[in-house]
C-alpha cells in the first residue's frame, strides 16, 4: 500500500505539471470520451494502458467477468453506465473485453468452487448462457481450454445483453451505435477482436481492417411509409 501511496504523490509532482493544460480542458470543456468499454476487474487486465489512452478519452465500467446484465427496472451499476454513457455523453462505440485466464470464468465452469460466494454464485447468472454454449458445443474440451471457450462466448452474450437496454437499442436503431467484442490475451500482449459476420474472434492486426461485431448502421425492423402504405 505504501508503494501506490508514493506513485500518487508521483503523480501530483511528476505526472500531473505534465498534463495539466489537458486536465484544465477536460474541466473546462467536460468529458467527451470516444468509447465505453466494460471489461474485467482482473487487476492485469487495464483498459487504459492496454489502449494508450489518455484522460478523457474512455469512459470504462469494470466488474467480475466483464458482465453486462439484461436491461430490467431493477436499477444497477452497470445499466446506469451504459445509459449516461449514450444518453448523456454521446458514446457511439461499445466494447465488451474479455480476457484469457479469467477468475470468474474459472468458476462459472466450476460452480462448486462458489459455495462460500453467495453474492458472486448470483452475479455469474448473467454467463449461464456462455456456459451451455461451452457446455454443449465444446464437450471435448480440456478444463482450461473450457475456461477460455467460455471466456470468449461470454463476450457474445454480454454483446446480446446490451441490446436489450432501450438507451443502446435506440441508438442501434438509429445507425449511430456500434458494438466491439474483444478479448485480451495476457500472456501473448494480443486482442482478439468478434468479426459479426463470421461470428468469429480474430487477431487485431495494424494492416487489416478492425473486426466489429456490429457495426453502424441504421436498424429498424420496417418503413414507416410501407407500413403505412400497407394498411
Amino acid at each position: 500500500m505504501n508503494e501506490l501511496i508514493g506513485r500518487v504523490f508521483s503523480f501530483e509532482k511528476q505526472v500531473f505539471p505534465l498534463q495539466s493544460a489537458l486536465y484544465s480542458k477536460l474541466v473546462a470543456d467536460g468529458q467527451s470520451p470516444t468509447a465505453l468499454m466494460i471489461s474485467c476487474a482482473d487487476s492485469r487486465v487495464v483498459p487504459e494502458h492496454i489502449m494508450q489512452a489518455q484522460a478523457g478519452d474512455l469512459f470504462v465500467c469494470r466488474n467480475a467477468g466483464n458482465i453486462v446484465p439484461p436491461f430490467s427496472t431493477q436499477n444497477g451499476g452497470v445499466s446506469s453506465t451504459v445509459e449516461y454513457a449514450v444518453a448523456a455523453l454521446g458514446v457511439r462505440d461499445i466494447i465488451v473485453c474479455g480476457h484469457s485466464d479469467c477468475g470468474a470464468m474459472q468458476a462459472l465452469m466450476d460452480p462448486a468452487s462458489l459455495t462460500d460466494m453467495p453474492n458472486v454464485a448470483a452475479w455469474l447468472r448473467h454467463s449461464h448462457a456462455a456456459h451451455a454454449v461451452v457446455k454443449q458445443g465444446y464437450p471435448e474440451l480440456t478444463s482450461d481450454e473450457a475456461v477460455r471457450a467460455a471466456s470468449l462466448e461470454n463476450v457474445v452474450v454480454q454483446l446480446a445483453h446490451l441490446r436489450t437496454h432501450p438507451s443502446v437499442a435506440a441508438g442501434i436503431a438509429r445507425g449511430e451505435i456500434a458494438l466491439h467484442g474483444w478479448f485480451v490475451d495476457i500472456s501473448a500482449g494480443v486482442m482478439l477482436g468478434l468479426d459479426g459476420v463470421t461470428g468469429r474472434f480474430m487477431t487485431i492486426r495494424e494492416d487489416r481492417p478492425l473486426p466489429v461485431a456490429l457495426p453502424a448502421a441504421r436498424r429498424v425492423a420496417t418503413d414507416f411509409e410501407y407500413a403505412e402504405a400497407a394498411e
